[in-house]
This record gives structure tokens, sequence and C-alpha cells, in this order.
């Protein structure tokens, strides 16, 4: 049966359609789930709520052809949504070299499974951690687009806006992005800029929108902090074609211990 049929089934009550459908969609959910939330011992919780949320409201879906940027949209809100639950409820503190060596665990797991990461790869991880919450959302967003798992056309839907909004808040986003990538390159540098060291005298070691303006403040006019940030690789370089083969594998079924289950899941009445 075509996906639409399937959806079509599935919304007039058929269990088989049902668990046939939740097992088609799990990937498309993982994936965009876990682009941002990475490692998160909460990130399943997400993915649970995300299907079960599309499970109560399919009926509500008027046309099946737009499932899959239905869905993507349910997954970015409940994605955006923990990341602001979770930033109002925990800001940690740690110390400052720790805030910049933290693990990269998080960018190990499913979606780039076994794949050894290149210095740039990480480093445009860790600068996504200095975005706000709905732009690292977007940044899962595009990533799924660039990796060939969205079409631009789902991630205006999944946005709620034109192809044309879209693409400036992209633009918009990788913007920040990019200076996030110079804030950690300047971080990193050993040995660190002296200036750099004096503008962090006050940081709480949690990368953060605020501290991105003010860091990057500083590097935009600093020659050191400038040769540390050197010259990056486009992003779309990054997204090649074994990172394609990681989403698509784990797709196919090699994900991280305790995922969701595939299985039936049932709506709460």
């Amino acid at each position: 049966m075509s996906e639409s049929t399937v959806i079509a089934a599935a919304q007039a009550g058929d269990r088989r359609a049902l668990d046939e459908l939740v097992a088609a969609c799990l990937p498309l959910v993982y994936a965009t789930v876990r682009r941002t939330l990475g490692a998160d011992p909460d990130a399943d919780d997400v993915v649970q709520d995300t299907l079960l949320r599309a499970l109560r409201n399919l009926h509500a879906l008027r046309t099946p052809e737009s499932f899959r940027s239905w869905l993507t949209t349910i997954a970015a809100r409940q994605v955006s949504t923990h990341l602001h639950r979770r930033q109002a409820e925990s800001r940690r503190t740690a110390p400052l070299d720790e805030a910049v060596d933290l693990p990269d665990a998080d960018v190990e797991d499913l979606t780039l499974l076994q794949v050894e990461l290149s210095g740039h790869r990480r480093q445009v991880v860790r600068a996504g951690r200095w975005l706000d919450p709905a732009d690292r959302a977007l940044l899962a967003l595009w990533w799924l687009q660039a990796a060939g798992r969205l079409t631009r056309n789902e991630l205006a839907a999944a946005l709620g806006t034109t192809v044309a909004h879209a693409g400036v808040r992209v633009q918009r986003m990788r913007r920040r992005l990019e200076l996030s990538r110079s804030v950690v390159a300047a971080l990193q540098a050993r040995p660190r800029c002296a200036q750099l060291t004096s503008v962090l005298a006050d940081w709480d070691g949690v990368p953060g929108p605020l501290w991105r303006k003010r860091v990057a403040r500083h590097t935009r006019s600093c020659p050191v902090c400038a040769r540390a940030a050197g010259d990056p690789v486009p992003l779309e370089r990054l997204v090649g074609r074994r990172h394609r083969c990681a989403d698509d594998r784990a797709a196919s079924g090699h994900r991280p211990s305790h995922p969701p289950s595939t299985g039936r899941i049932v709506p709460e009445t």
C-alpha cells in the first residue's frame, strides 16, 4: 500500500495500518529529534511524545500527502518545547575549560552512527549549542534537508511558513551558526587569546545566544581569534555521501540503546 493509503486506513481505525504507519515514520521522528538533542537522556521521551501527539491528532490531517511535513512540524515543536523547558529549569554551571571540551557523545549516536567525524563536523555540533532553541530546531530541519531527508517545501511546512520565508530564516540561522563556529574555534585555541579570557571573566560556562554575541563582538575585531577561526569548511560539504549513509542506516534499524518500540503505540484517551 502507498503511504497515503496507509494513512487513510489508520485514520479509519485500522490497527495494522496504524502499526505500519508508526514503523514507517519512526526514523524521520528519530532523525529530527536526535539531530538537535543528541544524547540528551530525554530524547527518547520527546520521540515518544511526538508519536503520541501525532496519533492523537491523526484524524485532523486533511491531506495524507502532507503527512511528512505535518509530522516534522510536531517533532520540531516538541523539541523546541523541551529545549525551552530545560533551559528554564536547569542552567548548570560548568568550569570554563570543561565547557570548551564538552564530550562529543551526543554527536556519535543515532544520526552519525559509525561515522568518523571530522574536526569540522565536531565544531558545527559544538557551535549548535550556542544557538537559541528555535535555531537549534531549525538547524536540525535544515540538516535533514541538506542530507536529502526533507524537501525545502517540507521544511517550510514544518515551520508553518512559505518557502521564501523559510529560506530567509535558514540564512539567518546559518549566519548565527557561522558566528558560533568562530566562537568555538576561539575558545578551543591554545594558547587562548588573553583578551578573550578577559571577556569571559563573568561567563558561567554555559553556551548560549547572549554570550555568543559578546564573544563574537571580540572575535570580529581580534586578529588572534580570527587566525584561530581560519577558513571554515562550507556547511554543505559536511553533509556528504557518508553522512547521508549514516542517516539511511539509522532509518534501517541501526539505533542507539533503548529506542522507542516500533510496535503498537496507543493514543491516550
